[in-house]
């Protein structure tokens, strides 16, 4: 590696680790009740497209047994 690529290298994380000391953490109550809210955002879309996965396959079933395939 380079002599400047070094440099850059290092210049960067220290500038990285000037900002992470710059940034607010949210609480851990917070962060907990984010997690669930997008757990259950997930599932419920999930389920939803699981039941116009099955609706779609029952209409294309019947559709192909009534045209004889």
């Amino acid at each position: 590696m380079p002599v400047g690529a070094l440099k850059r290298f290092k210049e960067f994380l220290v500038e990285t680790w000037a900002e992470l000391k710059k940034t607010t953490w949210p609480p851990r109550r917070e962060v907990y009740g984010t997690t669930v809210v997008v757990i259950v955002t997930v599932l419920i879309c999930a389920l939803y497209l699981f039941a116009v996965d099955k609706v779609l396959e029952t209409g294309m079933t019947r559709l192909f047994q009534a045209f004889g395939r």
